[in-house]
This record gives C-alpha cells, structure tokens and sequence, in this order.
C-alpha cells in the first residue's frame, strides 16, 4: 500500500492463482522449490487444492519448508500483499475482489464443488492482464473454465505437461482449450513466470504513447495477420491491439515489437497464435445469469407472440465463440415452448470469426466444469455425460443451431431476424 494526500492507493502487482487436486502436494512442491530464494518474484501467490471437508491441510507447511516467502493460511477479509503465498482452508471456496480474499460457503456439493475455477474466475476480473493462472496435476477438469476467464482478460496461463503430472486429468483438459501460453514441469515454471512477468508488466514500448516506428510495425503485424487469416484488424481498439501483441512478446521474451515482427516473418504459427489471443471469447453457459432471467421472462414470451403458429423463429448470436450462448438460448426456446404448449419452430444462427471456435462448438463437447452454470435438470435433459470427456450436447440441442464462420466487417448480414444477441461481440 502506499499514501499520498492522506489517500490510501493500492499498488498493483500480479497474483499467481495455482490450482491442483491429487498428486499435486509434489508438484507444488517443486513449484516453489523452483523460485529464486535471493530475489522477490513481486508477486503474490494463491494456492488452491482440493481438499475433504475434514481433512488438515499439510501444504502451507509443505511450502514453508522449500521458500524463503511469508506462507499463510487464508483468513476471510485478508488483503493481498506482494512476495507471500496464500493457502486456502478445506471447506470453501475462494474469491479475490478488490484485492481481498473472501472465504465462501462451498455453493455445490461435495463431489461437485470446482473451487480453482470459482477462485480463477473471481481473480480474471480483479487483476485482469494481471492475472496469472497455473493448473497442476489432478484429476477431472477443475481450471478448465478458469482458464477461458483469465485469457479472456489478457493474463497468462501455464499448464503442467501431463508426462510430468502423477494425475493428468486436470492438465489435459486445460491444455484442451488451446489457451496455454506454457506447458511446463513445475520445476520450470518459475523462471518463465518471471521473465513474463518481467516484460509485461508495463515496461513494453507498445503503450499508449504511439511512435512512427510503432506505426510502421503495426501495419506490418495487420498485413501480416490480413495475409495468414484473411481477417483485417486495423479497425480494432488500439489499446486491445497493443494489449494482446505485448502479451505475445511477453511470452517470448521480447522487449522490441521490431523484434516481434521478426517473428511473425520467421514463424507462421505465432501469427496464429496471436491472431487466437485476439479472438479469445469470453463465454460461458448462461453467462450474467440475470441477463438470461430476463430473456427467459420477457423477451421469449414477446418473440412467440410476435409469430403466428408455424412460422418459424429466427435467432442469431453473433461472435458466438464456442457456443455456449447459442446452446443457451436454444435451451430457454425449447423449455418455454413445450411449458406453453406451441408447435412454433425456431433456427438458432451462430457465427464467428474463429474457425476454431466453430469448430468446438459444432463438435459441442465441454468440460463437467459446465455443472456450475447450467442446472442438474438441463444438463440430465440436454447433454450426455462422457467420462473423461465431459458433458455433450444431445442432438436435441445441436440440431437447432447452424453453426457458421462469419465476418460481420466483410460478409453480409443474416436477414428476417427476430433476435440478435451482440453481447459477445461488443466485449
């Protein structure tokens, strides 16, 4: 904390969420054995472990014994400060919000409970691109969903390589998602969390302040970018442009955006990887739960009065992502049309510029992660469950929906529509 003006201001720094469930006792071991024991990481840490209600937690004393950082058992109300490592209590859930830790009353069930994406979620929105986000060894697919926020507001992710992890269930499902920037033993994840950390933490020259030299390798990036996916990005918000590329310099090492454009010349794949660090959606099933209550309430009832029976409804969600908007609304149609009796039909278009996005949706497979916002009624009604999978929507959900790649700078607009949902998109 610091004062001026007899005002209290907080200094930001990064918090390091780390999350693991069995076989993840040795992988945070070697985590920290790995940090720097004469230097401050300037960070904060945050470990989160799945743990039995009942069961004593040996980890804080586990760390304590292989660093030299402050470890401490989180209490509710604790403010976050830089270069200690907080451990979570058995029993609760764990939330960061303006730089404080609150401890929560587990909201499901044991067996069912997923504490590292609740705590992920909660610190993607407070630190944003200061947000560091770790999955170590464990079983299921707890982080996955977590993962998607903390991308979806420029943090960092890291992975444990499941050759690594003693359980490889968590890992596997977060390096699903393609949102990895590592995937690393523990052992080696310190030093690249450093020197990310190091280069992105406001020291990049691709800041608010403009230079002709940074111009000229902008342009250079959009032709590059224009050229590999055919999508042009000159339009884009510059301070999301120049976010995300110095995201991606970060994950390099690279302190020059000349030394970036050397790069994208030299490496096809990282223009794809940036162009996906451009697109990432941020989305979930029934996301803003009080946004879906009022399209359930108000605008459905108003869509089928406007349509006489046997006309169909036509719905299109633009920059759909992955899907789970679309499956959303094809979920409130389909309740409200069987509770009221009406035989009209409806089409659900979804469309966006990321063909892998597309692609995931089309397929509809997600992590159990899922059962944190959908219902136990719509996910026995509308998915199946695959063990190691996840849950699958049924063919009664995916045949409502066409799932398209659309441009909405380039290619003409979907017409005769009854509902267009932008939320996605103005993101």
């Amino acid at each position: 904390m610091a004062h001026a003006g007899g005002v209290t201001a907080v200094v930001e720094f990064p918090v390091v969420g780390i999350g693991s469930s069995a076989g993840g006792l040795a992988a945070f071991e070697a985590f920290f054995s790995g940090l720097p024991r004469d230097a401050a990481p300037g960070m904060a840490f945050v470990l989160v472990q799945h743990l039995a209600p009942d069961h004593k937690s040996l980890l804080a004393e586990l760390i304590r014994r292989v660093t030299t950082l402050e470890v401490l058992e989180i209490e509710d109300g604790m403010r976050i400060e830089i270069d200690r490592v907080y451990v979570i209590p058995p029993n609760h859930d764990l939330a960061l919000v303006d730089g404080v830790l609150h401890l929560l009353e587990p909201s499901a069930p044991r067996g069912q409970r997923l504490p590292i994406d609740f705590f992920f979620r909660s610190l993607a929105q407070d630190r944003r691109d200061q947000a560091f986000g770790i999955v170590l060894a464990g079983t299921g697919s707890d982080g996955t969903q977590g993962v998607r926020a903390i991308k979806g507001e420029g943090g960092l992710v890291i992975v444990q390589s499941p050759a690594s992890a003693e359980f490889d269930g968590m890992p596997r499902s977060a390096l699903a998602t393609g949102l990895a920037d590592y995937e690393l033993s523990p052992a080696e994840m310190p030093a690249q969390l450093m020197a990310y950390a190091a280069r992105a933490i406001g020291r990049l020259e691709t800041g608010s302040a403009t230079t002709p030299g940074i111009e000229r390798a902008l342009k250079e990036i959009f032709v590059l970018l224009h050229h590999q996916t055919r999508h042009d990005f000159s339009g884009y918000k510059p301070t999301t442009i120049h976010r995300r590329i110095e995201r991606r310099m970060a994950v390099h090492h690279l302190d020059s955006i000349d030394a970036y454009v050397h790069l994208l010349h030299r490496m096809p794949d990282e223009v794809e990887l940036l162009f996906g660090d451009l697109l990432i959606g941020v989305t979930q099933f029934f996301r803003d739960p009080h946004v879906f209550q009022l399209v359930e309430e108000h605008i459905i009832p108003r869509l089928f009065a406007s349509r006489p029976a046997g006309e169909t409804l036509r719905v299109w969600t633009a920059a759909c992502s992955t899907g789970e908007e679309a499956y959303s609304l094809v979920m409130l149609l389909i309740e409200y049309a069987e509770a009221n009796h009406l035989s009209h039909a409806w089409q659900v278009f979804a469309t966006d510029i990321d063909r892998r996005a597309i692609a995931t949706a089309r397929v509809g497979c997600y992590p159990a992660s899922i059962a944190t916002d959908v219902t136990p009624a719509r996910l026995a009604r509308f998915f199946t469950f695959e063990p190691g999978r996840g849950y699958r929507v049924n063919k009664t959900l995916r045949d409502h929906v066409v799932f398209s790649e659309h441009d909405l700078l380039k290619d003409p607009p979907f017409s005769r529509i009854d509902l267009l949902s932008c939320r996605n998109l103005f993101i």
